[in-house]
């Protein structure tokens, strides 16, 4: 193998170039990447740079095992799209005509905002997935809007409505669901949720959802289903993400959710997947798993490298298998989640309590403790998540 092509310009696809050097491989890598910038970090995208206390060359990636990108020696094609794969002819086809052939492939696209069904293309309706989405959003905070509506209350949603909030704007936000998160963290917690932002003044509107945008050149309402009228000169669209696989239509690979991938991250000969847009088997939760998360996309980034660089496909290589976690801040409330809460059988609060909202609670998957998700109790997080790796059964972790 002497020539390897990243699809995908975010941190999925830079760890998995970087770990490619590390390996020891000195051929040509290319990475396609749609955005014109370098890879960044998005979490900081809802919080800190939409707060404005962050500018955007603080959150450019840096390489872990070098002194800078350019030490990578990496070939880019920034502002640029894939539109094909040709895997007989082992190309890639962007949206300029030209064409990359390679011997490897990364695809670490990551994922597209989901659109409401029949979106108003009013001015003042934003999306957030990218660098240029938040600071369209931050200039349309900045003229201070009297009214900014977030739809949506899945986690980007409610950091929006907490930043926008800590702003001092007047917030709404409306979430289709019974209560915000439902489906990550479960009733309790997400009614938790619901109840800390009205306490900072956010006006919460719960299982109803948007009929449609109004206004001239720009949004002036939100119109709910369930016919009240709610006034916005800002709207932020939170309602999930879709993996980014439409370029790989026709291309033979398997695409469900998700490039399909073994439980070591390869999808086919030469081909392998990570980060968002990955889906794959996982033998510690016995289901399939696509995750949205940070840690995701570095430590799935860096198993493809190593799964590329296998001598031939059925070379011994230890399964992709990680509890996944992640961190969500809200306001002065630091939410973490180790494991997989979604689907659980029960849920219990080992430490603290809802009340003062500060807790961990430990979530049961059959026998075995399947997740930890806590509220400002960070060791809390560690220690348990050590259970989850572990497999430790659902009563060794309630006597923990």
């Amino acid at each position: 193998m002497r020539s390897v092509v990243v699809v995908g310009g975010s941190l999925a696809g830079l760890r998995a170039a970087e770990e490619l050097r590390y390996q020891g491989f000195d051929g040509a890598i290319a990475i396609v990447g749609e955005e014109p910038d370098r890879p960044y970090d998005r979490p900081p995208l809802s919080k800190q740079v939409l707060a404005g206390e962050w500018e955007p060359d603080r959150i450019e990636l840096g390489p872990t095992v070098v002194d800078d990108l350019d030490a990578l020696d990496l070939d880019w094609h920034l502002g640029t799209r894939a539109v094909d794969l040709d895997l007989n002819e082992r190309q890639v086809l962007l949206d300029d005509d030209r064409q990359l052939p390679f011997d490897g492939l990364v695809i670490a696209t990551g994922a597209t905002p989901r659109n409401l069904p029949n979106p108003n293309q009013l001015a003042g309706i934003h999306t957030l997935r990218t660098l240029d989405d938040c600071l369209a959003i931050r200039a349309a905070l900045d003229a201070t809007p009297q009214r900014v509506v977030v739809v949506g209350a899945g986690f980007i949603g409610s950091e929006v409505a907490a930043t926008c909030r800590t702003r001092g704007l007047d917030v709404t936000l409306v979430e289709a669901l019974p209560v915000p998160m439902e489906l990550a963290v479960g009733p309790v917690i997400g009614a938790l949720s619901a109840d800390i932002h009205r306490d900072h003044g956010v006006d919460v509107r719960l299982g109803v959802g948007v009929d449609g945008f109004v206004g001239g050149e720009r949004v002036e309402r939100v119109h709910l289903a369930d016919g009240s009228v709610i006034p916005a000169d800002v709207v932020v669209v939170g309602v999930g993400v879709v993996p980014t696989t439409g370029w790989l239509d026709g291309s033979g690979l398997p695409l469900d959710n998700g490039v399909v991938c073994d439980e070591t991250g390869l999808v086919a000969p030469g081909v392998v997947a990570a980060g968002d847009v990955a889906r794959w088997p996982s033998r510690r939760f016995g289901c399939r798993l696509r995750v949205e998360h940070w840690d995701n996309a570095v430590a799935m980034g860096e198993h493809v490298a190593q799964r590329l660089l296998a001598s031939s496909p059925d070379e011994d290589l230890a399964p992709y298998d990680p509890v996944p976690w992640f961190w969500s801040d809200q306001y002065d409330r630091k939410l973490q989640l180790a494991g997989l809460a979604a689907g659980a059988d029960e849920m219990v609060v080992v430490d603290g309590s809802l009340a003062e909202r500060r807790f961990a609670a430990i979530y049961r998957r059959g026998e075995s403790i399947g997740a930890v998700l806590a509220m400002n109790r960070p060791r809390m997080v560690v220690k348990y998540r050590a259970l989850i790796e572990q497999g430790a059964s659902w009563e060794a972790a309630l006597d923990a």
